[in-house]
């Protein structure tokens, strides 16, 4: 988006990882990674899969969406759902799943036990697909007290819309001293004025694709993007906007007179970071800080294999809220310790050990 300073250089936030014999990322990775999730609430852990390892993963993605019966999710953008734009997909716990799953939290075991017990839900564990047509995910928090976990099965461009952050807008003990004391009303603050942006960049685009003779997006599709009372956060729909019924952020005169007051504080404070994860990487995020999904715009599908973990106790009806879980992982509940115990999936390649 033009109007915010958006960077895609993810250098200072990526760990690349080193493996111990026992195929756990070594001591000083770990460090590396909690430091980043502690000071900026996400970290880009790259090559913690093989090329053959995330082709699988990729396998396991593409064989659930390609299910006509498969569950989908009941969170982030409901008319892009309905229209084909994303495909969030929970994943059911069959041994496949879940062994590529277990691949995971025994790698990053070091730094995940550093916020999850064992005793901990799996909350959900699931694929999360963009497509040309997507609208940009406003920036918005998830249910606090999660541990999330990205895992890139394919390369992602930034064209295909890699996840934005908006490092230090993560919650712990004390983050109200943070920016001189007027942390929790400057980073609404500085949400506002990014989904003001966002806002007028799904209109625009949305005008554009309405036009476009090679793109089909039809009159209902964008009288329900645009001026639909369904329920959607995540879509420009100017009606509920307008009526203060978007729970993400609303319009009033207030917020427009304190943005440009505080414009250059918040400059000074804030900043986005878009990623664009290579194939094979990982991006661990604390749940409670700032995100969102961008659009896509090419005609490569953005794949995502993900998982969540609670961090701590999670009220069920706010589980419910941002995170979707299979009715097969409803009925088997999974517990990080389970994971642990699980038999991950076989190795690709026999020198693993990126060993130190």
């Amino acid at each position: 988006m033009k109007t915010l300073d958006l960077s895609h250089d993810t250098s200072e936030f990526e760990v690349a990882a080193q493996f111990t014999s026992d195929g756990q990322i070594n001591e000083s990775c770990a460090l590396e990674v909690v430091n980043l999730l502690d000071t900026q609430g996400f970290a880009v852990i790259t090559d913690v899969l093989d090329s053959v390892e995330a082709d699988n993963g990729l396998s396991i993605v593409r064989r659930y969406l390609d299910d006509p019966q498969r569950q989908k999710g009941d969170f982030a953008s409901q008319t892009d759902m309905l229209y084909g734009r994303r495909d969030f997909c929970p994943l059911p716990s069959n041994p496949d799943v879940l062994s590529y799953a277990a691949t995971f939290a025994q790698r990053l075991k070091p730094a995940i036990s550093e916020y999850c017990g064992t005793t901990r839900k799996v909350l959900e564990i699931s694929t999360m697909t963009s497509y040309r047509g997507a609208s940009h995910q406003y920036i918005h928090r998830d249910p606090d007290g999660v541990l999330c976990l990205f895992a890139a099965v394919d390369d992602i461009s930034p064209e295909q819309g890699g996840t934005v952050f908006v490092p230090g807008t993560h919650k712990f003990s004390g983050t109200d001293m943070m920016f001189d004391g007027q942390a929790d009303f400057l980073t609404r603050l500085y949400q506002a004025t990014c989904n003001y942006s966002i806002l007028k960049h799904n209109l625009k685009t949305l005008w554009s694709l309405r036009k476009s003779a090679s793109f089909k997006l039809d009159r209902r599709e964008w009288l329900d993007r645009v001026f639909s009372t369904r329920y959607d956060n995540h879509q420009p729909n100017l009606f509920r906007f307008l009526l203060g019924k978007n729970s993400v952020f609303s319009f009033n005169l207030r917020t427009l007179w304190q943005l440009r007051k505080h414009r250059q504080t918040l400059s000074r404070y804030f900043r986005l970071v878009q990623t664009a994860p290579a194939k094979g990487t990982v991006i661990l995020y604390r749940s409670d800080m700032l995100h969102a999904g961008p659009d896509n715009h090419t005609d490569h599908p953005r794949y995502f294999f993900g998982m969540s973990i609670a961090r701590d106790m999670v009220f069920e009806e706010q589980w419910r809220e941002g995170y979707s879980s299979h009715e097969s992982l409803l009925e088997n509940p999974q517990t990080y310790g389970d994971l642990l115990r699980y038999p991950p999936q076989e190795t690709a390649s026999s020198d693993l050990a990126k060993a130190v």
